[in-house]
């Protein structure tokens, strides 16, 4: 009984440290403090079951059922829990703090349906769609012996930032105008997504970093007025473990001793 009230009271527990790491990264704070906040909890939040880390990389997105077809291009930067279950399946999730999806040079007819003045802007330029999102992937991940992986699942987004940004680059200046329209986006986004990578071996007990490729569709519409714009992006990812190492080791040695136990007592029950 004391075995099952200590397991339980070390579940609150990091439910209780994850509730406040999502808390503390979806209330605005820069990407160096949530980085931070990674480095502080990682130790805490890693086990034999549970691997907590940083997830960066790149996305090249666009908006489907506009008229242009160009993507557009940003960073990503969030954590990730991949929790393992049975045999070699485990549950990828975590939320990506720092993404913008939207669409690249915009047409004529986008701005129009935007409405954009475009006659207020003298310099030769391109516009862009970009909307800021709080993303979490939930994902059924199956990891093969050979330390590649597939994927698939859902992705929720929440919108909280949008705005259509103009870009003019001349020999003597570079200029960005932005013009938020956040009251013609839907705040929820959702869809599909499956991806693939492969696992780097770790030294000293410690997990090895992962590169991953995954592609989102989404399912719902990105504006209020236009039905059929789905967002679309192409993510490529990068997952650092963070805080792992010495309690992964630990959990290797506990295994390992209870291992060479279990052939003791077999080789004991031979002999008689």
């Amino acid at each position: 009984m004391k075995k099952i009230y200590a397991f339980k009271q070390l579940i609150l527990k990091k439910i209780k440290i994850i509730f406040l790491v999502v808390l503390i990264a979806v209330s605005g704070l820069n990407a160096q403090s949530q980085v931070l906040i990674s480095l502080l909890f990682g130790e805490v939040l890693n086990s034999g079951k549970v691997e907590f880390g940083l997830e960066g990389g790149g996305n090249f997105s666009s908006i489907l059922g506009m008229d242009t077809k160009k993507y557009v291009q940003d960073w990503n930067l969030g954590f990730y829990f991949d929790i393992k279950m049975k045999k070699q399946w485990s549950i990828y999730t975590g939320v990506l703090v720092k993404a913008k999806l939207g669409s690249g040079k915009l047409t004529d007819k986008d701005l129009a349906f935007l409405n954009i003045d475009t006659a207020a802007y003298i310099d030769d330029g391109d516009f862009y769609q970009k909307i800021n999102y709080f993303l979490v992937p939930i994902l059924a991940k199956y990891n093969f012996k050979n330390r590649m992986h597939v994927e698939a699942g859902v992705q929720l987004g929440l919108m909280y930032k949008v705005w259509v940004e103009f870009k003019s680059k001349s020999k003597k200046k570079t200029s960005v105008i932005k013009e938020f329209n956040k009251e013609m986006v839907n705040r929820i986004d959702a869809g599909l997504m499956a991806g693939t990578g492969y696992k780097f071996q770790g030294k000293e007990g410690r997990p090895g970093w992962t590169l991953g490729v995954k592609y989102y569709y989404g399912l719902t519409n990105v504006y209020k007025d236009k039905p059929g714009t789905k967002n679309s992006s192409i993510f490529l990812k990068l997952n650092i473990p963070i805080g792992a190492g010495d309690k992964a080791r630990a959990q290797q040695k506990e295994k390992a001793q209870k291992r060479a136990e279990k052939k003791a007592a077999k080789a004991k029950e031979k002999q008689k």
